[in-house]
């Protein structure tokens, strides 16, 4: 299953030199590959391994994920803003699929 596209949450206005939360959360089922479908063939891993989020072409945060994170995962994170721009997050799985979002910053 691809990953499908983010939601994430931004503050509505924001100045350059704030501190801000983005929250992030992302559909996907993270099969571990310990299951078995009902005829007893296993199902493959596939989970959201790496997640990335860059300001402006440089990185702000990287969180590397294992077979026990939970399905639909949720990431909280926080970015000094260091004036407008845009915020562009990526997501990677076991399947070789890459979500990639873009999100506009502007400051006030």
């Amino acid at each position: 299953m691809a990953a499908s596209k983010p939601r994430l949450k931004l503050p509505e206005q924001t100045a350059t030199g704030d501190v801000i939360e983005i929250k992030a959360l992302i559909t996907h089922v993270m099969e571990t590959g310990n299951r078995k479908t009902a005829d007893g063939q296993p199902i493959p891993r596939n989970i959201i391994h790496t997640f990335k989020a860059e300001y402006d072409g440089k990185p702000v945060f990287t969180a590397e994920f294992g077979p026990s994170i939970s399905a639909n995962p949720y990431i909280s994170f926080y970015l000094k803003v260091p004036g407008p721009g845009e915020l562009r997050v990526t997501w990677l799985d076991d399947e070789g699929g890459e979500t990639i979002e873009r999100y506009p910053i502007e400051v006030v």
